[in-house]
């Protein structure tokens, strides 16, 4: 008979007892750790800041280096992977594993989806990537919501359209900032009447039975496909228990759609009258925008008006069964990914791209119908 006393028993990852002699996996660099945390100082470690604090990274330092995703992994509490799948999956995000694939200090990124292509997407690359500068980088990039004014590149956070060989070029090189549009302000808005209906709503002179009938004689439905009574899905959701929150998707990716970029540099006090009467008739006491980041216009307008309203006390959650206290906004950059009702869930995601779950319809909170 064989001496099997000698076989010793395979070892793997999984099997426990004595481990290796050295931590397994990357290990947190201390340079690193002291830049991530200089860049993230005080601000909240929560999941549903995972995008907002890659950003941080990525504007300060040009890309995303390893050792800096895994500082960042260990200062949110999350599996590496998470982090790493998220940063991976975005087109803003230039993930690099040494320096010695450093991207160049300037990246033209050009649109070559469909309404972009036919207006000259192709040549404008082509012209480009043979007349720019060893020091920039010209790359391909999917829809950026300016269809009406293709072609379209986005150098850093400045959007150029219409875009010649010319006007990217000259962006490149002289560092563009973003520049805000002509809109109407919170001050403007107020007095030609808006804010009315709100104020009407917190002071209880409406009821959210009268909004939801108002939306049913409507006939307004969703705009995702389904078509689904808006007035009906607000019923719903007042039929769960809270706490409830909602979703506006300002994240509009498909190509030829510009509706809401066009109507939040417009007018974004009348959108955010409307998202703030939809919270308070379902009772949802914190709302997130989740915006892409291909405007950064429209984000440097919300984060300047916001404050406005919730000054005048427009974000409080005044309600026939609640005490009043201030309604939380917050403001998310991402794109599109496996479907809204992901965004739709409670808590919100860590922003990974996954298959669209079917959740019923009385989990979807609230969406950016108006």
């Amino acid at each position: 008979m064989a001496d099997t006393k000698s076989v010793k028993r395979h070892s793997h990852p999984g099997r426990g007892g004595r481990g290796a002699a050295h931590p397994k996996g990357r290990q947190i660099d201390a340079n690193a750790q002291d830049q991530v945390r200089a860049l993230l100082g005080d601000k909240p470690r929560d999941r549903d800041m995972l995008i907002e604090h890659l950003h941080l990274i990525q504007d300060r330092y040009g890309c995303l280096s390893a050792d800096h995703l895994v500082v960042l992994a260990d200062e949110m509490k999350m599996a590496m992977t998470e982090v790493y799948e998220v940063a991976t999956f975005y087109a803003h995000f230039d993930v690099i594993t040494d320096d010695a694939n450093r991207p160049p200090p300037v990246t033209i990124r050009v649109c070559d989806s469909v309404t972009c292509e036919m207006l000259g997407a192709e040549q404008l690359i082509a012209e480009l990537s043979k007349n720019a500068d060893a020091d920039i980088r010209v790359l391909r990039a999917p829809c950026m919501g300016a269809c009406d004014k293709a072609p379209a590149v986005a150098i850093g956070h400045t959007q150029i359209a219409p875009a010649t060989v010319d006007t990217a070029l000259a962006a490149a090189k002289n560092k563009t900032h973003v520049k805000l549009p002509n809109y109407v302000d919170f001050n403007a808005y107020e007095k030609e009447g808006g804010y009315a209906l709100l104020r009407e709503c917190l002071g209880n002179t409406r009821t959210p039975d009268e909004l939801i009938e108002t939306l049913n004689d409507s006939g307004l439905r969703g705009l995702g496909g389904a078509g689904f009574p808006t007035g009906r899905k607000w019923t719903f959701v007042r039929a769960e228990t809270g706490p409830r929150l909602m979703a506006v998707n300002a994240d509009e990716g498909e190509p030829g759609t510009f509706k809401d970029r066009w109507f939040l540099e417009q007018d974004p006090h009348r959108f955010l009258e409307g998202m703030l009467i939809g919270a308070w008739a379902v009772e949802a006491q914190d709302i997130y925008i989740y915006l892409r980041d291909e405007y950064p216009e429209i984000r440097e307008i919300l984060l300047k008006e916001i404050p406005k309203l919730e000054a005048a006390g427009l974000a409080e959650s005044r309600t026939y069964s609640s005490p009043s206290r201030r309604r939380r906004i917050h403001l998310r950059r991402r794109i599109r990914d496996a479907g809204i009702d992901r965004r739709q869930a409670w808590p919100p995601p860590p922003q990974t791209t996954l298959p669209r779950p079917n959740w019923p319809i009385w989990s979807s909170y609230s969406d950016s119908q108006r």
